[in-house]
């Protein structure tokens, strides 16, 4: 089988990569198998050097990659690409591995010797979305290969040459190359595998139905699974807050990328006192945006990564708006749209009986309801099958945490939107998924306890 990326550039075919047969692929599971032990027995620190090294490997071509991400996605390059966040995450997962893989020591007397240790589950594979190809993969290859796991990195079709970008730095910074595998395999392959336990654990960023496929595959083998499935993120705008920053973060949260991020606000709420004044400065931040090519650095909204996917938040729009949904932003202000190059849009007078209410759309659209009181905004934030992130506004630091604790919903903000913290859990509810990345937590779920119970007489 052949992988295509068409670019949403200008619809041509920007790279093309078979897919491992399934003999070819259980060769290479057999030989990261294999090398994980070796890679498990050296030193602790010497795993997080190499890690590290490979990390500024990847930086030193930022160059490169960041338009090889405009071919393969549509991102404007004006935004630098992933390095900063990808450097973060990375680093802070290596500043605490010492800590988090610790011994919990129970107790080392003369009689005995009882202790929990961290061990690493052997292989595991990674796959990895397109929307933010570097640094969603950072999120699992640098805890995993940091406690001692073997990786295989499958990346999305959309972005095939990240994955080789990042073997390649790894590689070439010291980590062997069959502890750290990018691979090619089509879907029935890929459950073949996970069918036959070639993993002590999986993790997969993508959509529900993927998510399902994974736990298909996987199920009776017991093999864990970490799963990151989607979101319809909601912003709640109080009366008492800062309007303006509020505006410009869940606006920016929602369009930034075309929309296309994990954790990308889709929905807000404003307090009824504040609604007409949020709607005027949203509309005016979002005819300032520049619909076009992501290699011109004047582009502040590039592509999105495939027609289909612009062509489903085109029909969101459409059918909102023919059930009585307004539309703020003009198509005469963006004749670019066409393609895969969509155009923003903000809707008000929606329900939560529209699509665009209700599913992922995973585009540059946002609509916007009014609320008249915390019980309101709370009901409707929990109305939906996801649960990534929450964004809430306002002054009162104990209001935000009380609305916090009654929200369905992996992690909360307050007074900021689409961000993920190192050191917090990421994780999601309901159809979001299960499981946690990152953080302490994250090495507790790339291992597994082992207990020692040793008596010395």
């Amino acid at each position: 089988m052949t992988i295509r990326c068409i670019s949403p550039i200008d619809g041509s075919v920007y790279a093309e990569r078979e897919t491992l047969t399934l003999a070819q692929a259980q060769d290479a599971v057999e030989k990261a198998q294999l090398a994980q032990a070796e890679w498990a027995a050296r030193p602790l620190q010497e795993r997080i050097e190499l890690v590290q090294a490979s990390v500024a490997r990847v930086g030193e071509l930022n160059d490169e990659i960041v338009p090889e991400i405009a071919w393969q996605m549509g991102r404007p390059v004006r935004y630098g690409g992933e390095f900063g966040g990808f450097n973060e995450r990375a680093s802070y997962m290596a500043e605490i591995a010492q800590d988090a893989l610790a011994p919990i020591e129970i107790e080392d007397s003369d009689a005995f010797r009882r202790v929990i240790k961290r061990v690493p589950h052997g292989l595991i594979l990674v796959v990895a979305p397109w929307n933010y190809p570097y640094m969603t993969a950072i999120n699992t290859v640098a805890p995993a290969l940091i406690s001692g796991n073997a990786v295989m990195l499958k990346h999305a079709s959309q972005t095939p040459v990240v994955g080789e970008r990042m073997a390649a730095a790894f590689h070439a910074a010291g980590v062997p190359k069959d502890v750290f595998q990018n691979v090619f395999l089509d879907h029935q392959t890929t459950s073949d595998l996970i069918a036959a336990r070639s993993f002590g654990f999986v993790n997969f960023t993508g959509s529900v139905g993927g998510g399902k496929a994974m736990e298909a595959a996987a199920s009776g083998t017991f093999t864990g699974l970490g799963l990151e499935l989607g979101g319809k993120d909601p912003g709640y705008v109080m009366e008492d807050a800062n309007l303006d920053a509020a505006v410009d973060t869940l606006i920016d949260g929602a369009m930034f990328n075309s929309g296309q991020c994990c954790c990308g606000i889709e929905r807000i709420y404003v307090h009824e006192t504040l609604f007409d004044a949020f709607v005027e400065k949203a509309v005016s931040i979002v005819n300032g945006y520049k619909l076009g090519n992501p290699l011109d650095m004047e582009t502040t909204l590039g592509p999105m990564a495939h027609v289909r996917f612009a062509d489903e938040v085109r029909s969101q729009v459409q059918e909102a708006v023919a059930a009585g949904a307004i539309a703020h932003i003009k198509p005469s202000d963006f004749p670019q749209d066409s393609g895969a190059y969509l155009m923003p849009q903000i809707l008000t007078n929606v329900s939560h009986n529209m699509r665009v209410m209700r599913e992922e759309s995973f585009g540059p659209v946002v609509g916007i309801m009014s609320v008249k009181s915390d019980a309101e905004a709370i009901r409707l934030m929990n109305d939906s099958d996801f649960g990534l992130t929450a964004s809430l506004w306002t002054q009162d630091p104990t209001r935000a945490e009380t609305i916090a604790d009654q929200i369905d919903t992996g992690t909360v903000f307050m007074n900021r939107a689409d961000y993920l913290d190192p050191a917090l859990c990421w994780t999601g509810c309901k159809n979001t998924g299960r499981g946690g990345g990152l953080s302490v937590i994250g090495y507790h779920n790339l291992t597994r306890p082992k207990s020692y119970h040793l008596k010395k007489a």
